[in-house]
C-alpha cells in the first residue's frame, strides 16, 4: 500500500489549481492537469528539486515555515492547512492576522442565546468579552464595564468582592493571559492589556513575572453577586473552530441547587430591568450586544 500521504495530498491539490487561479500566466501546452511542480515551488519560495522530493516521498519532514508557504501557494483553507501540517508532522503556526478576527458569527450568537438559563459568552485569547448572552450580562452586571476578564478581576473595584476566591481567580486569570503570549507575542491588544495592568496593579505584576501558564479549566468558580448572593458554578470552554483564538464559555449550576435557583432569580431580575441605552464606539453601536469589536481597557 502506498503510504506517501503527504506527496499524494500535495499532488492532488496541485492538480486542482489552474495558473489563472493563482495569478500566473500559462505558457505552452500543459502535459499535466493543474499547476506544474516548478510553479508551486515558485509560489511557495522553495527549491523545485526539494518540492519534487516532497511529492515523491523522498523528503518527509518539511519545516513549519515550508508547510505554511505551501498552504498559501496551494490556496488551502483552514481545514486543509491543518491536514497538511498533520501529514508533515509539523506544528501549525498561528496566522499572523488571527488576532484581528474579533467578531462573533451570527450563528454562534444564536447558539448562545439558545441557553437562556445559563450564562454563556465568547472571549478571545486576551480575555476580551466579545459577546455575552442575557444571563452572562446579568452575571457580570457588577462590573462597569464588563469588557475584559483580566481588567475586571484585577482593576475593577467590584472584582475582590465578586470573586469569592479572589486570589485564586487572579492567579488563573493572569495564567490564562500569559498563555496568549505563546500564540501571538506581538499582538498589540495583548501588549496594551499587559501595559495597563502592570501600571495599575502590583498583584498583576507579581503574578505575571511568575510566568505561570494555564488554559481554561473545569474548576468550580464561586461568586458573590450583589443581587442574588453566593453562586457556585462550573464551566466548560469550547474552541470556536471557525475563528481560532475564540472560545465559547458556558457556566452551569448543579440542577436543583441553591445556585441554580439564584441563577433563575438573577435572570428574572435583569429581564425586568430597562434595556441599556445604545451608545456608539466608532461605527459600531454597543449596549447589550457585544458582538462588535472588542472593547478597550481604560
Amino acid at each position: 500500500m502506498d503510504d506517501n500521504h503527504l506527496g499524494d495530498f500535495l499532488r492532488a491539490r496541485r492538480a486542482g489549481l489552474r495558473p489563472q487561479d493563482v495569478g500566473m500566466t500559462s505558457y505552452g501546452a500543459r502535459k499535466v492537469a493543474g499547476l506544474r511542480r516548478e510553479e508551486v515551488a515558485v509560489l511557495a519560495g522553495v527549491n523545485a528539486d526539494y518540492y519534487t522530493r516532497l511529492e515523491q516521498g523522498r523528503e518527509h519532514n518539511p519545516s513549519a515555515q515550508v508547510v505554511d508557504a505551501l498552504s498559501r501557494a496551494l490556496h488551502l483553507d483552514e481545514d486543509a492547512r491543518a491536514h497538511l501540517y498533520r501529514l508533515a508532522g509539523a506544528t501549525p503556526s498561528e496566522r499572523p492576522s488571527a488576532h484581528l478576527a474579533e467578531r462573533v458569527s451570527p450563528s454562534l450568537r444564536q447558539l448562545m442565546d439558545g441557553y437562556p438559563n445559563t450564562p454563556a459568552f465568547v472571549m478571545n485569547r486576551t480575555l476580551d468579552l466579545l459577546a455575552v448572552n442575557a444571563l452572562a450580562d446579568a452575571l457580570y452586571s457588577p462590573f462597569a464595564p464588563a469588557d475584559n476578564l483580566a481588567r475586571m478581576t484585577l482593576l475593577d473595584p467590584a472584582g475582590p468582592t465578586f470573586y469569592t476566591d479572589w486570589d485564586r481567580a487572579a492567579q488563573a486569570t493572569v495564567a490564562n493571559l500569559r498563555e496568549a503570549t505563546g500564540f501571538d507575542p506581538d499582538n498589540p491588544r495583548l501588549r496594551e492589556i499587559v501595559s495597563t495592568l502592570t501600571e495599575h496593579s502590583v498583584d498583576f505584576t507579581r503574578l505575571w513575572q511568575s510566568h505561570t501558564v494555564r488554559g481554561k479549566t473545569r474548576d468550580a468558580k464561586r461568586f458573590l453577586h450583589p443581587d442574588v448572593g453566593p453562586l457556585t458554578l462550573t464551566h466548560q470552554a469550547f474552541d470556536v473552530r471557525e475563528t481560532p483564538g475564540q472560545q465559547l464559555v458556558i457556566y452551569h449550576a448543579e440542577p436543583g441547587s441553591p445556585s441554580a435557583q439564584s441563577l433563575n432569580l438573577l435572570g428574572s431580575i435583569h429581564a425586568m430591568a430597562p434595556a441599556p441605552p445604545l451608545t456608539s464606539r466608532g461605527n459600531v453601536e454597543i449596549g447589550g450586544d457585544r458582538s462588535a469589536s472588542p472593547p478597550r481597557v481604560s
